[in-house]
């Protein structure tokens, strides 16, 4: 079995806490974090039994592309990538929403669209659209951050009524989020993609809104190559997609959506290996980069050396 990063048992000096995400290890420092990104792979709000080779040093890079390409449009948590899984920034308060952008209609969007619902989160989808059409303008669609299990849609005015954040926070947290869909838009565009949808994470640091956590990997966000995208409109074909929906896709096939009693399938090496390239081709595509495979040998010391000689 191919070697890859399930889990992380590190202990840095002054570490305060550590908390297990989906994919990321998180370890605290005063007023610093170290988020570790393992190759987990989660889908319908569960981990996955097998991990996926390179995932996280991928996710690691697109994000920091990301993040240092978007920070004068949004202040964020990122200060040093000490090591290619690694990164380390300021440790914000979490607002415990998810900030979802649709410029398509896609995915859960769709699944719901399908269903007969026109409208989600509080926000109207026009009639007569099929799945793949882009909305008239994006929409922001958010859901609540659960610690375990699904999250669930949440309408503005529920946010507002249970004083998750006031009206001003939530006015800053929707211009921020599609001011950063636009610039990934735009990025996605000049690499022949289209940015359908995403979400954001953001948190309080010093009593100012920042952005958290990974911004426009496969993990978070849905691709459609662009080339060729309104033919495969206009004949109903499914569109040409770099996210992780294809594994959501294949758990669906084998009988797994995240409902209780379902039990989860295991995926074979060839498709792990699958899953691995359409990563590696994402990040190529999206950042324009060659993706250098790093060696797992001795990786876990390598991770723990690196994040000490950064914070000294």
């Amino acid at each position: 079995m191919t070697k890859a990063i399930k889990q992380t048992n590190f202990e840095f000096p002054h570490q305060e806490g550590f908390y297990k995400g989906k994919v990321r290890d998180v370890y605290y420092l005063g007023d610093k974090i170290v988020v570790v990104a393992s190759d987990r792979i989660s889908a319908f709000d569960h981990v996955l039994p097998r991990a996926i080779p390179y995932k996280g040093q991928i996710l690691n890079g697109i994000a920091t592309h990301f993040l240092n390409a978007s920070k004068d449009i949004v202040p964020n948590w990122l200060e040093e990538v000490p090591h290619p899984n690694v990164s380390v920034g300021k440790k914000a308060e979490p607002i415990m929403l998810e900030m979802v952008v649709r410029g398509y209609l896609a995915g859960h969007a769709w699944r719901e669209y399908k269903s007969g619902k026109r409208m989600i989160c509080g926000v109207a989808m026009p009639d007569g659209m099929k799945e793949g059409d882009r909305f008239p303008e994006p929409i922001v669609t958010p859901a609540t951050k659960a610690e375990e299990g699904h999250d669930e849609d949440i309408s503005a005015e529920e946010i507002l009524a249970q004083g998750i954040v006031s009206d001003k926070d939530w006015r800053m947290l929707k211009e921020y989020a599609l001011s950063l869909f636009a610039l990934g838009t735009q990025m996605a565009e000049k690499q022949g993609l289209i940015l359908v949808d995403t979400k954001y994470e953001f948190g309080t640091y010093k009593d100012q809104i920042i952005l958290i956590d990974e911004i426009h990997t496969p993990d978070s966000s849905r691709y459609y190559v662009l080339d060729g995208y309104q033919e495969r409109q206009d004949r109903g074909e499914k569109q040409k997609q770099l996210s992780k929906e294809f594994v959501r896709e294949w758990l669906m096939e084998n009988g797994f959506q995240g409902k209780e009693g379902q039990v989860m399938p295991e995926m074979p090496e060839e498709f792990v290996s699958t899953v691995t390239a359409r990563y590696i081709e994402l990040y190529e595509l999206i950042t324009g980069r060659t993706f250098q495979k790093g060696s797992y040998d001795g990786i876990e010391g390598d991770m723990k050396d690196a994040v000490i000689q950064c914070l000294r």
